[in-house]
């Protein structure tokens, strides 16, 4: 499925994969290794806060509103995420893409790799 899509990753991104045990981050860096990295614009700050503040995610799940943020802001098609406690949320998807749609964007699909095996 790698080849059917344009990839693309955050600092957050590369933040993330980089903590932890140093052997399992090297392999984690080498897996992301080729993929763009997206900028992080004010717009999609603004996007978090306001996630944050309609209580669509918690407010210690910031970089997971920041994630959407800047999804939606670079015109993503797809978010993947194995986080369905803020991201993936079934119950707060509808919210999330309220706040998003605020901004003029189109929310991306919000899913885990397999779903998005499905939808395609």
């Amino acid at each position: 499925m790698r080849g059917q899509f344009d990839l693309y990753i955050s600092t957050l991104v590369i933040d993330e994969v980089s903590a932890g045990d140093p052997q399992a981050a090297a392999h984690r860096l080498s897996a992301i290794q080729g993929i763009a990295i997206l900028a992080i614009p004010d717009q999609a700050v603004d996007i978090a806060d306001a996630l944050l503040i309609a209580k669509a995610l918690p407010e210690k799940a910031r970089e997971d509103a920041l994630h959407i943020g800047i999804a939606a802001t670079q015109g993503v098609d797809y978010l993947l995420t194995w986080n369905f406690k803020h991201i993936n949320n079934a119950y707060k998807k509808a919210q999330v893409v309220e706040v998003v749609e605020r901004f003029a964007f189109i929310c991306p699909t919000l899913c885990s790799p397999e779903q998005l095996g499905a939808i395609t």
